[in-house]
């Protein structure tokens, strides 16, 4: 499983991506359509179906009533007929109680079919992310993964929720008014016909105008998105370096210019309803000087007028509905476009070539580099390049090497969190490329340089590294990796962790992350700088209890004191090995070696 972590690149990313307009997801080769919503709505066929028509339901009886204000002004009043008045009131009211039941049914059938077709696609959403390479997580960023998962899927919801009760319902009751006003009087049903392209007209003209804006706003969106998690998760060093102006300002820059953009599109939008209102009250001066012409000549009943201006009422709100609707399913459009994109990106594939047929003689390394080079997709020069080494079952090996200089980048590319551009790594003789990602993972346990831990208690996140590890087993895996005083102190292994172990010290943490990998029991342990927090005697312990495991043991570190003992250690340097051998060896060979572990001598008489 690959979890969305924070990395190094995010923050230069949403901040390259905001001068851009937002953060931009790489082209995937041809137009996006709405096939994975489309595929999401489909287990909800029935209330897609039932919630339009129960909204023409409501629309048929909207139009008849009208025509029943009318008779009782013509006939009922007009006649002075009591019963009737009553009779047609009662009609009224029962149109009245049958649309709201109506109503509240289409409500109740599109709520559930956008919630449930969001919820689906959030869902595939997240699987996609958890089934994508470190490089295209790397791409994308973290700001721009959690706004797909939140603030585009809820806009998509909205789109669908708004398009099953107004997209069939609206113009239905556009053209049916028109319709039902010729069956009153035709001459006056021309101010219709005049008045209803012109609507359309200026709705479609100013939908035109917003689209583009609201893509931009998503965009913006991501870069406060982006500014807000960066912020929250290093609240501590922008409080120690009294950053917090600085903070604010670049976050008011951000949040202005969304703000910007949300009111340069909400201008646009906002001419819709007195533009259209404007035209409606035109059409309504038009519509009563025809009707009080034809009642003067006796061709029209006062109820007519009346129920002929309803008409054009019912229009102008149908119209202000069906323009917040486009608005609306624009934005849903351009959000699900955007999760689209992502949804339609390679996930990371199990192999990258041919299944070996053999698994690897057994006087094979226990892993080795043969002639690697590797860049990172965008990053220009190769981060590493040539790196040839390899390791005997058992073995322990330090990688050290100054900050830059490739060591986390190296052990990457044994458990093929990114692929190497050039050459192959290999475990027990066999190359990564063609062992199945995780398969190949269960048989490395890595510790990652920042150490994660997970909300739950200390048996959850230790049951990472082997589900069906016994109390034994977790025991052990606790005791190898120096933390017993840990569990104990914070009450046993059921003991709560509280999100990304916050209230565990680092080193209590680091210990936690090494007994998890240690629990699965792997061919090969990466450490990659897990014990910079320990100090200098647990870490000498930890090494201790290491040498004693049945596994080849990788360590990275800058520290000299934490590899000197390894049985070969990997001197790295601007992405180039600058010397191999074990400590004596280096202290002679090594010019680099040696200035490094003089230096950190020097530092401890200090």
């Amino acid at each position: 499983m690959i979890i969305v972590r924070p990395c190094a690149e995010d923050s230069a990313q949403g901040r390259a991506s905001e001068s851009m307009g937002g953060t931009t997801i790489p082209p995937i080769g041809k137009e996006r359509t709405l096939k994975h919503l489309f595929s999401c709505l489909k287990a909800y066929r029935k209330e897609a179906i039932l919630a339009p028509l129960f909204k023409l339901c409501e629309a048929v009886m909207e139009l008849l009533v009208p025509l029943v204000v009318a008779q009782i002004m013509d006939i009922g009043i007009a006649g002075g007929d009591v019963g009737y008045i009553l009779t047609r009131c009662l009609i009224l009211v029962a149109f009245g109680v049958a649309g709201l039941a109506f109503a509240l049914t289409a409500q109740f059938f599109a709520a559930k079919a956008a919630v449930g077709a969001s919820a689906e696609l959030r869902a595939r959403l997240f699987d996609k992310l958890q089934s994508m390479s470190y490089t295209s997580i790397d791409e994308m960023g973290t700001a721009t993964m959690i706004t797909r998962m939140t603030s585009d899927v809820n806009q998509v919801q909205s789109g669908v929720n708004m398009t099953l009760r107004l997209l069939l319902r609206s113009p239905l009751i556009v053209f049916g008014a028109m319709i039902m006003a010729f069956t009153v009087d035709w001459a006056a049903a021309l101010v219709f016909v005049a008045v209803i392209p012109l609507l359309a007209l200026a709705v479609v003209g100013i939908m035109a105008l917003c689209i583009p804006l609201y893509k931009k706003v998503q965009g913006r969106m991501d870069g406060v998105y982006l500014a807000t998690r960066e912020n929250l998760a290093g609240v501590r060093v922008v409080r120690a370096f009294c950053k917090e102006k600085d903070e604010v300002e670049q976050f008011e820059a951000r949040n202005a210019a969304l703000r910007k953009e949300q009111k340069r599109a909400g201008r646009i939008a906002a001419i819709t309803n007195p533009l259209t209102y404007a035209l409606v009250n035109i059409a309504a001066i038009a519509l009563v000087w025809v009707g009080a012409t034809r009642v003067d000549g006796g061709i029209l009943l006062q109820g007519d007028v009346v129920a002929l201006y309803s008409y054009l009422s019912i229009i102008l709100v149908e119209l202000v509905k069906l323009a917040n609707l486009i608005f609306t399913v624009s934005k849903a459009i351009s959000c699900e476009k955007r999760i689209e994109a992502v949804l339609e990106r390679e996930g990371e594939p199990a192999t990258l070539a041919p299944e070996a047929q053999e698994q690897g003689a057994p006087d094979a390394p226990a892993f080795s580099f043969e002639d690697v080079t590797f860049a990172y997709h965008g990053g220009g020069a190769p981060a590493l390049h040539n790196i040839t080494f390899s390791a005997k079952r058992g073995e322990t090996v330090g990688i050290l090497g100054g900050t830059g200089s490739g060591k986390s980048t190296l052990v990457n590319l044994l458990p093929r969190f990114y692929p190497a551009s050039r050459g192959a790594v290999r475990l027990n003789g066999v190359n990564v490329n063609a062992i199945p990602a995780e398969t190949l993972r269960e048989r490395v346990g890595v510790v990652p340089q920042k150490a994660v831990l997970f909300k739950g208690t200390i048996r959850s996140n230790l049951l990472w590294g082997n589900g069906g590890a016994t109390d034994e087993q977790l025991a052990r895996a606790v005791r190898l990796a120096q933390a017993e005083d840990v569990v104990r102190a914070k009450g046993g292994l059921d003991a709560p962790v509280e999100q990304e172990g916050k209230n565990l010290s680092g080193g209590q943490r680091q210990r936690l992350t090494i007994a998890r990998a240690l629990v699965r029991d792997p061919e090969v342990l990466i450490l990659d700088d897990s014990s910079s927090a320990l100090d200098y005697a647990t870490d000498a312990r930890l090494r201790e209890a290491l040498r004693g495991l049945d596994c080849t043991v990788l360590i990275v570190s800058q520290r000299t004191a934490s590899v000197r003992h390894a049985d070969k250690i990997v001197v790295l340097d601007d992405g180039g090995i600058a010397g191999i051998g074990t400590h004596e060896q280096l202290m002679g060979s090594c010019a680099l070696y040696r200035e490094i572990a003089a230096s950190q001598a020097k530092e401890a008489l200090q």
